[in-house]
């Protein structure tokens, strides 16, 4: 079956694109990704379109992208702070529809969704493929979100966190490597991999890389509630400090 890695760049998707790639009967043929158009980054992530294709070449991956516009301030978002600039959720199910049908046309048979345990999430998904009769693949759902962290860094995986919620973390939680000194660092009440938005990432290196992703941390920008982490593309293979 040919799926698509619904793809944020970050760590559970990697992980959810690791577990994908080892099922039977099951071949990954690309990554789907929704950008803010105004800003040409990954939405939410804040993560720049140049590192989201070099992210995909070093898969060996096509990415499919979905450029989504900022709404108007009066608009309704899924979220109650649009500081992030999320789309509406009329205008995320529309393009998310379009894409689909592009997708199917060319011989896509399910998606692969790195989701851990939002029901109302996995509902809202299966519910957008269900009149197209294609599948949806959940490889991480219902897993210990603690033991899914803890892998992530035992795999090899290398990621940094880029965005994270003001309201339950602080500046200093964001452009931090995930790593075990990272997840200690966690108030009490945060979920491990940020499922419930604590915080969003993204992945450099780690299996089904060719070559890692070269970066550099750029500025803190603030845009309450929440705080971005601005990476850069490098000219160099050394880690980000």
């Amino acid at each position: 079956m040919k799926v698509v890695m619904c793809w944020s760049g970050g760590k559970d998707s990697a992980m959810a694109l690791y577990e994908a790639r080892r099922m039977r009967d099951v071949e990954v043929v690309g990554l789907l990704t929704t950008i803010n158009a105004e800003f040409d980054r990954i939405s939410m992530h804040g993560v720049r379109r140049t590192l989201l294709d070099a992210q995909a070449a070093a898969l060996g991956l096509p990415v499919e992208v979905v450029a989504l516009s900022t709404p108007d301030k009066d608009a309704r978002c899924p979220a109650d702070d649009n500081a992030a600039g999320l789309p509406t959720e009329d205008a995320y199910s529309t393009a998310m529809r379009a894409a689909i049908a592009r997708l199917q046309g060319q011989g896509v048979e399910g998606f692969v969704f790195g989701d851990l345990f939002l029901e109302d999430i996995r509902a809202y998904r299966e519910a957008l493929l269900a009149p197209t009769g294609m599948r949806a693949l959940f490889p991480l759902w219902g897993r210990d979100t603690a033991d899914v962290a803890r892998r992530v860094i035992a795999l090899g995986f290398e990621a940094y966190t880029t965005c994270i919620d003001g309201n339950r973390l602080t500046e200093r939680h964001v452009g931090r490597q995930l790593d075990h000194a990272f997840l200690d660092d966690l108030p009490a009440g945060v979920d491990p991999c940020g499922e419930n938005g604590e915080y969003h990432s993204f992945v450099v290196n780690g299996p089904g890389f060719t070559r890692r992703v070269p970066i550099r941390l750029g500025e803190r920008v603030h845009r309450p509630p929440f705080w971005f982490r601005d990476l850069l593309p490098a000219e160099d293979d050394k880690a980000a400090a």
